[in-house]
């Protein structure tokens, strides 16, 4: 498992857990604990302000995605939190609260240690630019910013790791930090797959709509028993990696119950994203997405022992031994 990134303080949580209830406003969805990042390292600062310098030179590396080198910063960091495009991307518009997907460096300013990088580990970071998700100079300096975008920023420790710093990482609290960041993509709660779409002619199935506008797709149930062994077939098949067992992804996902059709959870009703890993879900819902690529949409259809069993979420409309029909947009591995 890659090393988790030392931008946040703990591991996130997983979602759909094998019991518990979903976050939908409810609280009767499938999923388990929050779906919300960990809490950053420091309390939320007022905005700050930003400004264009000054900035070390990027000495090496010096296109998108390659991995950087970045000079020592050069006299005393501004105390505002100072931000350049150093690539303009043409991508979609960075916003707060969205998700990104991103490969960058940190080091600090007066001795040029670098502390964290994820182009060593050849794994982008995906993580959400919210308040308590992400150090608050990384949340203020690329909302507004298109992906394929190259951005290089000095973070105060105001919107940093504060007057604690960050011992794992050998950062002191009067630390000023240094980032390059590729801005590789962006999600939000209109984000869908992205691939070709597969044909899907087992009438004995469900039949999931194809559409990528966003909403939620259709999931139109046959009239028939359903099946007592697991399936995962693609409605659109995308073009990135295989999640592994052992991957966080994130995903939009609609569930329906088999022999009603009636949807029990739901990210689009909710309007925000999911992340799990996948070590912490049901066993349907791990063995289904292992080995489909990133970009998708997978149907998949989970008997009830590879679901809840006789022992569903309390308060949910999961009945006893309901077979759980999903379509599952895997967007991103984080």
């Amino acid at each position: 498992m890659r090393r988790r990134s030392l931008l946040l303080a703990a591991v996130p949580a997983g979602l759909v857990t094998v019991a518990g209830c979903g976050d939908d406003k409810s609280g009767k969805g499938a999923g388990g604990t929050s779906s919300s990042p960990a809490p950053s390292a420091t309390s939320a600062a007022p905005p700050p302000k930003i400004v264009e310098g000054p900035l070390p030179a990027i000495t090496a590396g010096a296109k998108f995605d390659e991995k950087p080198t970045v000079a020592k910063g050069s006299g005393s960091p501004s105390k505002d939190l100072a931000v350049k495009t150093v690539i303009a991307g043409g991508g979609q518009t960075v916003a707060e609260n969205d998700y990104i997907q991103a490969n960058y460096l940190g080091q600090i300013w007066d001795t040029a240690k670098v502390f964290d990088n994820s182009y060593d580990r050849k794994t982008p970071l995906v993580i959400q630019l919210a308040q308590g998700g992400i150090i608050d100079g990384w949340r203020y300096a690329l909302a507004g910013k298109k992906v394929g975008s190259r951005v290089l920023m000095a973070v105060p420790p105001t919107w940093g790791y504060g007057t604690q710093g960050n011992q794992q990482a050998g950062i002191k609290g009067t630390d000023t930090l240094v980032f390059v960041v590729d801005v590789q993509n962006t999600f939000n709660a209109k984000s869908s797959a992205k691939g070709k779409t597969v044909a899907q002619s087992d009438s004995d199935l469900p039949k999931v709509g194809t559409n990528t506008d966003g909403k939620a797709p259709s999931i139109d149930m046959p009239k028939v028993k359903p099946p007592t062994g697991l399936v995962a077939k693609y409605v659109i098949e995308g073009d990135g990696d295989e999640v592994k067992a052992d991957n966080t992804v994130l995903v939009q996902y609609k569930g329906v119950l088999w022999d009603t059709g009636k949807e029990f959870d739901s990210t689009y009703g909710r309007g925000q994203l999911a992340s799990f890993s996948l070590q912490q879900v049901v066993k349907g819902w791990a063995q289904g997405l292992t080995g489909k690529k990133v970009g998708s949409r997978v149907l998949v259809v989970i008997p009830p022992k590879l679901g809840y069993g006789d022992n569903p979420p309390s308060g949910s409309d999961i009945k006893k031994d309901s077979t759980l029909v999903f379509a599952v947009d895997i967007l991103a591995k984080m």
